[in-house]
C-alpha cells in the first residue's frame, strides 16, 4: 500500500489537545487521521461535533440539580403511570 503527505493548518492549541487524546488511546496523531478519513470514506458521512460551552445560567441549574440530589429532594420511584398519577393528586 502506497501512502502520501498531506498538510493541514492548524491551531497550536487544537493540534495539542488532538495529540493528547489520541495518545489517550495509544495512537498517534496520523492514526487518528488516517482512521476518521477511512471511517469516511467507508459510511460516506462527515459527522462533526462541537459542544456549546456551559453557560454560568446552565452550571448554576447543574449545581441546584445536585445539591437537591444530594439532600434527597427527588421524585420518588413509580412503577407505572397511574401510580405517578395518584401521587400527583395527593
Amino acid at each position: 500500500m502506497s501512502s502520501t503527505v498531506i498538510s493541514v493548518k492548524l491551531d497550536d492549541e487544537v493540534k495539542t489537545s488532538a495529540q493528547e487524546v489520541a495518545k489517550s488511546a495509544g495512537l498517534t496523531l496520523s492514526t487518528l487521521v488516517n482512521s476518521y478519513l477511512r471511517q469516511v470514506v467507508s459510511t460516506r458521512r462527515i459527522e462533526l461535533y462541537a459542544p456549546e460551552p456551559m453557560t454560568p445560567k446552565l452550571e448554576s441549574l447543574i449545581a441546584q440539580i445536585e445539591a437537591d440530589l444530594k439532600a434527597g429532594k427527588i421524585s420518588k420511584k413509580f412503577d407505572s403511570v397511574d401510580d405517578f398519577l395518584a401521587d400527583l393528586k395527593e
